[in-house]
């Protein structure tokens, strides 16, 4: 399945977004216009349907409480409300499930998050309208969504275990590379990679082969002088360690293991991870770091290829033109944000009639879209002294 439609009121830095999502989504747009947040939409929606340890009262106080996920320019109507659509192919003319949720705090109290309503549809036909009958004799139960309830989700437990399996990486090569001697405690779902050799050790034999097996395939072109990658662990203690071997005049005397890898090699290893991992929606923020341009102008379509396989959905966030120079990238496939003084907007690129013109005469999307995104001041930054 994948997410066709989004809306939302009062996410963070959006007033109001209602948006069609393809299959391979890229997102667009300054600083701080809220491109992580549009991503945190999924991560949010994926900790409230989490199988264990998850829930909404715990995806709100993660991020700081319904005044911080709230727009700063909502004014009479604070309401947050996420709504989205599932379908099984683009372009499906009636999407097969579509999830909803309001949020807002208790006026005395605790202040507490609680729903102002959860609503799902199953094709054309309400399934679940709350507040019900039940919720108003007892308003506590309010304070839990149905999705996150195994004796309440049956009907729609599709919904929830498509969430639970969202993924976001934005892998950190330091919290990787010295992991011991940070000595940090691993962060829920891991999404900087502290333990991603771990996830790389709990695979199974067979799955981990076939993927570092792909994985060096695509080193050996992209990484100079490495001829083979595999995974070992220490004798002593068991530790996870990934090792690579480069080239030598003296035969086996190459090997490093990651706390010698590049912070590139790092990412590029954890991109391609996650690329082949599983067929769940993936969310990748800003893939582009730390890799040289020609192999950043090499991941869309292999992006795109990977994820026709799998067919999965992959929502990129990126500043890059080199990512963005495929010639292959629809203008739909591109979000363009653009921050005002009443919250950010979102448009398909592909439907502003002038970005349509120059894509039609053959410029790529990073060429016609990027530019826009820049700061409409950006030549004085120049003078700053």
């Amino acid at each position: 399945m994948i997410i066709s439609q989004l809306k939302l009121k009062n996410w963070r830095n959006f007033q109001r977004v209602d948006i069609p999502l393809r299959q391979r989504q890229f997102i667009v747009g300054p600083n701080a216009s809220g491109k992580s947040n549009l991503l945190d939409v999924f991560r949010f929606l994926r900790d409230i349907a989490k199988s264990e340890g998850g829930g909404l009262q715990k995806a709100v106080n993660d991020r700081g409480g319904i005044s911080k996920m709230r727009c700063l320019s909502a004014r009479r109507d604070p309401e947050i409300e996420i709504d989205i659509s599932l379908s099984n192919v683009l372009d499906e003319e009636q999407a097969i499930w579509r999830y909803a949720i309001g949020l807002k705090q208790e006026t005395r109290g605790y202040r507490q998050p609680v729903l102002s309503f959860e609503k799902v549809w199953k094709g054309n036909e309400q399934i679940l309208d709350r507040p019900d009958s039940e919720d108003v004799k007892d308003s506590e139960r309010l304070k839990q969504t149905y999705l996150e309830q195994v004796n309440t989700n049956l009907e729609f437990r599709d919904i929830a275990k498509f969430l639970d399996t969202v993924s976001y990486i934005h892998l950190v090569p330091q919290l990787l590379r010295h992991a011991d001697i940070l000595q940090t405690s691993l962060i829920e779902s891991d999404p900087f990679g502290q333990g991603f050799l771990v996830r790389v050790a709990k695979s199974t034999d067979r799955i981990q082969k076939f993927r570092l097996a792909k994985i060096e395939e695509a080193l050996k072109i992209a990484v100079p002088q490495l001829n083979q990658l595999k995974f070992e662990r220490d004798k002593d203690c068991g530790k996870p360690h990934l090792a690579a071997l480069y080239s030598h005049w003296r035969p086996n005397a190459g090997w490093q293991r990651e706390d010698q890898f590049s912070d590139g090699t790092l990412r590029l290893i954890g991109l391609l991870w996650a690329l082949l991992e599983s067929e769940s929606l993936l969310l990748l923020e800003e893939p582009e770091l730390s890799l040289n341009s020609g192999i950043v102008s090499k991941l869309a379509p292999i992006i795109y290829r990977m994820q026709r396989q799998r067919k999965r959905q992959v929502i990129i966030s990126t500043h890059s033109e080199s990512l963005l120079s495929d010639n292959g990238i629809d203008g739909r496939e591109v979000l363009l944000l653009t921050p005002g003084a009443e919250g950010t907007t979102i448009e398909v690129a592909g439907d502003i009639s002038d970005i349509k013109v120059l894509l039609d005469v053959g410029l790529s999307v990073g060429e016609v879209i990027l530019p826009r995104s820049s700061p409409a001041k950006i030549e004085q930054l120049e003078l700053f002294k």
